[in-house]
């Protein structure tokens, strides 16, 4: 897919059943989007209607347009042609097999070498702090280590073009390198977050009321240097947690 590729989002209705008041948005490849709101605003809605290439068939209909364009119902439909990759907090394996079977596998179905499958773990392991390596059986691995494998996998290995990450501030992984990966890769990222750091790390954010879109949010110049200044107390909490949690005193040497 094109780094060019555009996703926009036509306006339906909120839970009241009258129009939000954002009728539409358009993204394009490299850029990273906020979505952002209370609980039960209607995050988990959105990202649903972009994930299924909503077309005025689901409760808030919206519709999604790939290029300006209504996508094909096979591009909807066959996982072959999937164009939506999900990260979620709550991600585990359940496949019965290694790391490294597992990226080879995929790389097989995307048409890729199998030589991107340590390539894939070692990008994993500048984004976790638990080490993981091609022979780890999927099913031991930590929640960390999961999404950050997820996250090298989409950004390598994955065909697709828009990714949706819900909710991963508390995800154990490097939560703004991996933002910055998948966008680097030319992909449309859509990040659901209540965490300020990755809420101000995007240009602009969909604000979200009652089910509904209720404003687009362009990011000023001093929420970006608040989000520098937030960047840096974050890193500086990781790496602190690295040195706890490797049996280290604060300060000490390692």
């Amino acid at each position: 897919m094109s780094e060019r590729m555009t996703l926009t989002i036509k306006g339906g209705i909120d839970k009241s059943g009258i129009d939000e008041p954002v009728r539409s948005i358009t993204v394009e490849g490299g850029e990273i989007v906020g979505i952002v709101g209370p609980t039960g605003s209607g995050k988990s809605t959105l990202i649903s209607d972009i994930e299924q290439l909503a077309q005025l068939d689901t409760p808030s209909h919206r519709m999604v347009l790939i290029n300006g364009e209504r996508p094909e119902w096979s591009v909807r439909t066959d996982p072959r042609r999937k164009l939506v990759a999900q990260l979620s907090q709550s991600m585990h394996f359940l496949a019965d097999m290694d790391v490294g079977e597992f990226l080879k596998m995929h790389a097989k179905s995307r048409g890729k070498p199998a030589s991107l499958a340590p390539e894939t773990v070692d990008l994993a392991n500048t984004l976790c702090g638990e080490p993981l390596s091609v022979d780890d059986h999927l099913t031991t691995l930590s929640g960390g280590q999961s999404r950050a494998l997820m996250t090298a996998d989409i950004a390598l290995i994955s065909d697709s073009p828009i990714v949706l990450i819900d909710e991963i501030e508390n995800a154990g992984i490097r939560k703004q390198e991996a933002l910055h990966l998948l966008s680097g890769e030319g992909k449309i990222v859509i990040v659901v977050t209540h965490d300020p750091i990755l809420a101000l790390l995007t240009a602009r954010r969909v604000a979200m009321s009652n089910g509904g879109m209720s404003k687009i949010i362009e990011r000023s110049e001093r929420e970006r240097t608040m989000c520098s200044r937030l960047a840096e107390v974050d890193n500086m909490l990781i790496s602190l947690r690295e040195v706890i949690r490797n049996g280290h005193m604060v300060g000490e040497q390692p």
